[in-house]
């Protein structure tokens, strides 16, 4: 097979690259800008474009395949020159379903714990030894890339993203996915930018439903109202499994699941109890008997970035998280509160998407921040015009997130400042972003906060 990549340097698009030059696929792409660590991958492969833009001439009626990715625009000259040639073009998720169509596919849907989710279910059939497809929205633990497509598998299990699949295909990643065993963790609004409307982001997860195979499985969180609400759209063959959080208990900091025999985590807070039941149930659904399933959350460590422990000395701990969304800002603390109730809590969290940075979006943070002691958010104003969205300013993030003492940052030098300026006695930080304060390197960071 001969492939070409429009957009070979995305987070995504390279990681599938790497695995289709690992299966012996011919492979070459084009891109006008490529980071790290994406370089250096492709360039130790020897993928990396010789040159940085958009070469028509590479696209030949020798491709079997042309993937597009979400970088492009609607008029590059290689997906121009591909359209006239009459090449086929795929997205990137539905290239992973031309790949997978034949197997039993686990899709992982929701605004929140999707990528958690994923990865236990990923850890547990590891643990298991059973061969499996992948697609993960980070790279975890224990695994090469986020991409993984094999021959001999019987089994994908794939992060469902509600983002856009690419610029001439306006529909969600996880729409192309057609599972045969789907989740939907909870849905709060996100992607504003392109759902404007939260009743119009909630249909997206009830084509979803619609998208389920014949015979297949609905295994969702219960007690989501939002979910409930479009359950009924799922054919009438295909099972529906609700699920709560995974019956525990915590002592000394440690999270036990109960039940039965007591399996202690390495992990904690009620999002991943939750996260766990639905991996629970999915594992179950693919022949994994409990007392595997059991043996393998045990030794779950988490997603990068998902309450990851930057540093801890004494009694004094940093976690970095993911969260951005109101949903996942107000879980990610919530847990922390949880499993440290004796501790001080200091949450800094990077307004960064293009939801949080718009001021008509700020009022849904409201409340987020409260099970926190001391509240800090930073935004740079900068990324907001990159954006091209209307300024604002701090009182407008002061008045949404409608937290006592909220302070508000525009500086990344300031913030620094006042980071190093607090006593972390017996305290925890929680940093949360998508991204690192505008060059922030928070690994370092946290070990010097701990040191002081």
């Amino acid at each position: 097979m001969n492939v070409h990549f429009i957009a070979i340097g995305g987070s995504a698009m390279h990681n599938l690259a790497l695995e289709l030059h690992k299966k012996g696929y011919q492979v070459s792409g084009s891109d006008d800008e490529i980071f790290e660590p994406s370089r250096s991958r492709l360039q130790q492969a020897g993928l990396l474009p010789e040159a940085w833009g958009w070469f028509p001439e590479k696209i030949t009626p020798a491709l079997d395949a042309v993937i597009l990715g979400m970088h492009a625009r609607q008029d590059n000259p290689e997906l121009l020159k591909a359209r006239e040639l009459g090449l086929r073009i795929f997205s990137y998720p539905e290239y992973l379903y031309e790949q997978t169509k034949d197997k039993k596919r686990v899709i992982v849907g929701g605004s929140h714990g999707k990528t958690t989710t994923t990865s236990m279910i990923m850890h547990v059939l590891k643990t298991c030894g059973i061969e499996f497809d992948y697609m993960a929205g980070a790279l975890l633990e224990g695994f090469d890339t986020m991409v993984h497509l094999s021959r001999d598998s019987k089994i994908a299990v794939f992060e469902g993203d509600e983002y856009l699949s690419s610029p001439i295909d306006m529909q969600p990643k996880f729409h192309h996915y057609y599972p045969d065993i789907a989740i939907l963790t909870g849905i709060a609004w996100d992607h504003m930018n392109v759902f404007p409307t939260f009743e119009n982001y909630v249909e997206q997860f009830a084509l979803f439903i619609e998208k389920i195979q014949p015979g297949g499985t609905l295994i969702y969180y219960g007690k989501d109202e939002h979910i409930q609400s479009i359950t009924s759209r799922a054919s009438r063959s295909v099972k529906l499994l609700p699920y709560d959080t995974f019956t525990h208990r915590t002592e000394n900091g440690i999270t036990y699941l109960t039940g039965g025999e007591e399996i202690p985590l390495k992990i904690f807070g009620e999002h991943n109890l939750q996260n766990i039941s639905a991996a629970y149930l999915a594992c179950k659904e693919l022949g994994i008997t409990d007392q595997e399933f059991m043996k393998g959350i045990s030794t779950y460590q988490g997603a990068a970035k998902r309450l990851q422990k930057l540093a801890e000395k004494n009694q004094a701990t940093v976690y970095l998280d993911f969260a951005h969304s109101p949903s996942k800002l107000k879980a990610t603390i919530h847990a922390v509160r949880a499993q440290y109730p004796e501790r001080k809590l200091i949450a800094c969290m990077e307004l960064h998407t293009f939801s949080s940075l718009n001021a008509d979006f700020l009022p849904q943070y409201g409340n987020t921040m409260n099970e926190a002691d001391k509240a800090i958010v930073f935004f740079n104003p900068e990324v907001v015009r990159h954006k091209q969205l209307p300024e604002i300013k701090p009182n407008d993030v002061r008045q949404g997130f409608n937290h006592p003492g909220l302070e508000v940052f525009t500086e990344n030098g300031k913030l620094i400042e006042l980071l190093q300026q607090q006593d972390y006695h017996n305290t925890v930080l929680l940093i949360m972003t998508s991204g690192n304060f505008s060059g922030i390197n928070l690994q370092e960071l946290a070990k010097q906060l701990v040191e002081n």
